[in-house]
């Protein structure tokens, strides 16, 4: 398998009003590990993609594979494997010559040709498919094909761009499960393309968060989770969003957010008045009869096991958002709730985090911009 390296990577298209659509992105993605690029549509994240498979060049920059420069290797030689959105199969070939295709081009003796895409249909569990043609196929089917095209060259990397975006919900969550289970089994390096949080949450070791400036951090999926760097991280990651409301910090430690008032444990010598805002996930919300924050139920979506209940609260510009796993309230209710402890992430006027954990995540890589 392979390291890939980026370093101060920039991309720009020329023109009378060029503009950069990504700059300065640096980090290494290691041997064997599963990275996923993640963020909003046009933030550059296929772009970046493409970009490390040699399909666009760089405007500026290093990328390193196994420490070897690839900035001018053509995609051929660079030894990586791309599966794509579309599934960009020959409709004309069976299951087993569109597997085999990558290896007749490079004149691979048709004997192991055989045993290798016999091997690789095994491992996607597709053996019984090997002769029918791609419309015979159904979705999911297709995109295990594309894989399998992937896999059967034996790359040094793989690079997925949205592969699941065009499969139903129940495919996709299917498909996540056939995905890890490969990247268990081979043991490879993925680079994987996705604006699905759950896709990110649930395959990558480490995700790379990236918005309209560039990246904004970086880091195992749980500490991104736990410890967003900047406001843009703490509204992406998460599902449902995060409750992001303006607020001012006193000198006390006390969070003022319309007339909700709040104690927050990690205060840091706060100036009186500070400019803030405050994020609480709706799954950190809990009823509380003595909780600091009195509402009215304005809303109540039921979805089996838990229920998102939006809450009107006196001086929030909008409704907060509770996850309840209970018994909901109903709707025209009052009701009280409050934030766990130690849940309440707080970030200043620049919209950075306004606590240590900012500065370092667990595998020590973070990057902390303001969108």
């Amino acid at each position: 398998m392979a390291t890939i390296e980026l370093q101060a990577v920039a991309k720009t298209y020329p023109g009378k009003d060029a503009q950069y659509i990504l700059r300065g992105i640096d980090f290494l993605i290691e041997d064997g590990e599963f990275v996923v690029l993640v963020g909003p549509s046009g933030c550059g994240k296929s772009t970046l993609l493409r970009m490390i498979a040699g399909l666009e060049e760089i405007s500026a920059g290093e990328i390193r594979i196994d420490g070897e420069r690839v900035n001018d290797t053509p995609p051929a030689k660079r030894g990586l494997s791309m599966v794509f959105q579309s599934y960009a199969l020959y409709a004309h070939m069976s299951v087993f010559e569109n597997i085999a295709f990558g290896l007749r081009l490079a004149r691979v003796p048709k004997a192991e040709i055989k045993v290798a895409v016999h091997a690789v249909a095994k491992m996607l569990q597709m053996e019984h498919l090997l002769q029918r043609r791609p419309p015979q196929l159904s979705g999911g089917q297709r995109q295990r094909v594309a894989i399998g095209r992937a896999i059967v060259r034996k790359p040094r990397a793989f690079l997925f761009d949205e592969p699941l975006s065009n499969l139903d919900a129940a495919l996709r969550a299917d498909m996540r499960v056939e995905i890890a289970r490969l990247h268990k089994q081979l043991g490879a390096t993925m680079v994987y393309v996705t604006h699905d949080q759950v896709e990110a949450m649930t395959l990558a070791d480490r995700i790379v968060v990236l918005g309209p400036n560039g990246v904004q951090q970086i880091g195992a999926p749980m500490h991104l989770y736990d410890r967003p760097a900047n406001v843009f991280v703490a509204g992406f990651i998460g599902s449902p969003k995060m409750n992001l409301f303006p607020a001012t910090l006193d000198a006390a430690g006390q969070l003022h957010i319309g007339t909700v008032r709040l104690d927050w444990a990690d205060a840091r010598q706060p100036q009186a008045g500070s400019e803030v805002t405050v994020g609480i996930r709706p799954e950190h919300l809990v009823a509380d009869p003595q909780g600091a924050i009195e509402g009215t139920v304005l809303l109540v979506e039921r979805l089996g096991a838990e229920s998102y209940v939006h809450l009107a609260v006196p001086g929030l510009d909008k409704s907060l958002m509770v996850v309840v796993s209970d018994e909901p309230p109903a709707v025209d209710a009052r009701w009280r709730v409050a934030p766990v402890a130690g849940r309440v992430h707080v970030f200043d006027r620049n919209g950075l985090r306004m606590d240590a954990s900012a500065q370092a995540t667990s595998s020590g890589e973070v990057v902390a911009k303001v969108s």
